[in-house]
């Protein structure tokens, strides 16, 4: 795993489409029991060189009942975003993560991962990725069906501040997904 994290580190696949240049962000451990894959880095990540180190990260840890401590420890979480480095400002926020890394470079981490029990998919791209015509046709009818997934798969959408008018639309989310989700991540750590 060292090895293969080390070769990623120095990933340049896309460097000619990324206007801050390559930072590959990722983080496992061949013992990690819950992966997180995500979208890609903000600029704030891109600067620390730390996953989920903003106020997405932060929701996040909330939603699963969990502290920065075991967030951060590889042993029990992997980090590994669709896109391992920051892609760029669009008209409404950040670029989509580039296609590149998810194909290059998933496999090989799942493959190095003993023990998966729970997988973590957040947002459109990674459940698009992972899902394929499993999907629902629309983010919220896909999180709204999250039993379908489980229990390989648990299904969220961005935990960005952005999302925070979606969430007060959807209040089964917090009510119905959130205690599932922080059920499904502590029957975990107690094992």
């Amino acid at each position: 795993m060292e090895a293969l994290l080390s070769l990623i580190s120095k990933c340049d696949e896309c460097a000619a489409q990324l206007a801050l240049g390559p930072r590959p962000i990722v983080s496992a451990s061949i013992n990690s029991k819950i992966i997180i894959i995500g979208q890609a880095p903000g600029s704030v990540v891109h600067m620390s060189g730390i996953p989920w180190d903003d106020k997405s990260g932060e929701n996040l840890r909330a939603w699963m009942g969990i502290n920065k401590e075991t967030f951060y420890n590889p042993e029990i979480i992997a980090l590994i975003p669709m896109g391992f480095c920051y892609p760029g400002k669009g008209k409404s926020g950040d670029l989509p993560p580039t296609k590149a890394c998810a194909p290059l470079w998933h496999q090989k981490l799942l493959d190095k991962i003993k023990d998966v029990e729970l997988i973590l998919l957040i947002g459109t791209y990674a459940q698009k990725y992972y899902l394929g015509d499993r999907l629902k046709r629309t983010l919220t009818d896909t999180v709204k069906n999250y039993n379908e997934y489980l229990p390989n798969h648990f299904v969220l959408p961005h935990p960005s501040p952005r999302n925070n008018i979606w969430q007060a639309k959807n209040e089964w989310f917090k009510k119905e997904v959130i205690p599932q989700l922080q059920h499904s991540v502590q029957s975990i750590l107690k094992e």
